[in-house]
């Protein structure tokens, strides 16, 4: 399950990112008769492996399911090529931006019907955030949500320990983290806090939490159609904070290269990550000689996050839309609940199977995941981590234009408003 790659199919999840051939395609009707469904995914080969497993379970006569294997490389360009090929295969893993782009082209096969009602997979057993953001603005669901990527904060207890400060907690506040950081450096660590996602691409939406936390306004009204982006004085605010924990050197400043982000947490040489859930399942394997927590992102006065999802599609061209639901039913069903135990990088958008997810963190001591996961589905003040919009690209330029300078004191903060205002031109002009 890769993390959803905040750009685009990127709005991956947590796993390995395996590409797609020029090989997909719809595979119909065979000569004996039965239904064959075919299924990308872009999981490592060993969770493949898993799905596999787990898919051998599925029972009907009249239908065959095949996943379709698929070399390495990258995902949303093999995606690019097969949605071109129009050779998409009935069920292939999708990000909520390209699930939500293909919708609004006509693109995708619409289950808004199969998932009325109220029987047991309609729109009522998923996570209402993570199928809310599923839907289109006119209704139509052109996939389904599958797993979701929650954030917080690793910490290394021990290093906490030997800087005299209390570990992270539910409820605890940005200033209370900047705080912990500064201490953490102070005592020798290169960089008290390294978060990425508040100085990055999608960092905006991150620092949206410390103005919606402190009762101001979200950065955005609406990641999937959004009609303007806002910079109000606690935002700002908030922003300030961190430009200050940069300057001080508590804070890992724009440009640190996070590649190796995972392997230095658990070499004891990171002592606080902000990143998601996903890690877990790494860590249950690689065994990280530290003792570590995950704990929720910070919060000014209210509790505020963000998670994102990720999902199934399937083309409008589907050669037989009913054998291709119940297939994907099963998936997000009964597979997971499969593949999560030896696996559990995220807990899935159908509530009745997320308690395979729990009940494996539970079995491997993850018990600071499980609860952190739990208190973010909670929440009831979210934000999506990035625009979905086909103009996304157009606003990530001007992010990068001006938020790295205003972090490290090259602009100053007064240049929010103006890259805020730019985004709205492009929101505008879009329109």
């Amino acid at each position: 399950m890769k993390r959803t790659l905040h750009a685009a199919g990127a709005l991956l999840a947590a796993g390995g990112l395996l590409a797609t051939s020029a090989c997909g395609g719809s595979s119909g009707q065979e000569s004996d008769g039965k239904t064959t469904v075919t299924v990308m995914t872009w999981e490592s080969n060993a969770t493949n492996k898993l799905i596999d497993q787990a898919l051998a379970g599925f029972q009907d006569p009249d239908i065959t399911v095949k996943r379709i294997d698929t070399p390495n490389g990258n995902y949303s360009d093999k995606l690019s090529a097969l949605t071109q090929a129009k050779k998409l295969p009935d069920l292939f893993w999708c990000g909520n931006d390209t699930e939500q782009q293909y919708t609004g082209q006509g693109l995708l096969t619409d289950w808004s019907s199969k998932l009325s009602g109220s029987g047991d997979f309609g729109t009522g057993s998923f996570d209402s955030t993570a199928m809310k953001n599923w839907k289109t603005a006119d209704g139509r669901i052109g996939g389904v949500p599958s797993l979701m990527n929650t954030y917080g904060v690793w910490y290394d207890i021990d290093a906490f320990k030997a800087a005299g400060i209390p570990v992270p907690a539910a409820g605890w506040t940005w200033d209370q983290m900047y705080e912990a950081a500064a201490k953490l450096h102070a005592k020798g660590a290169k960089y008290g806090l390294v978060a990425d996602a508040m100085t990055a691409l999608d960092a905006p939406f991150s620092l949206s939490l410390y103005s919606q936390s402190a009762g101001g306004a979200p950065f955005t009204d609406d990641v999937h159609h959004p009609t303007k982006v806002t910079v109000d004085a606690t935002f700002t605010e908030g922003v300030s904070k961190l430009v200050a924990g940069i300057k001080s050197g508590a804070v890992a400043p724009p440009g640190y290269d996070i590649s190796n982000q995972q392997s230095l947490f658990s070499a004891g040489e990171i002592p606080m990550l902000w990143s998601g859930q996903w890690l877990a399942a790494g860590f249950l394997t690689d065994k990280p000689k530290i003792k570590y927590g995950f704990a929720p992102l910070p919060q000014a006065d209210e509790p505020a996050t963000l998670y994102d999802a990720v999902g199934i599609c399937t083309p409008s061209y589907t050669k037989n839309a009913d054998a291709t639901f119940k297939v994907l039913k099963y998936l997000d069903s009964t597979v997971w609940t499969k593949v999560l135990p030896d696996s559990p990088v995220a807990v899935p958008a159908y509530t009745g199977a997320q308690d395979s997810y729990f009940n494996a963190l539970d079995k491997a001591g993850q018990t600071t995941v499980a609860s952190t996961v739990r208190t973010d589905l909670k929440a009831s003040s979210t934000i999506g981590v990035r625009f979905t919009t086909q103009w996304a690209s157009q606003a990530g330029d001007l992010i990068t234009a001006y938020w790295p300078d205003i972090l490290q004191g090259k602009k100053p903060l007064s240049d929010l408003q103006t890259m805020a205002d730019k985004i709205n031109e492009v929101i505008k002009s879009n329109s």
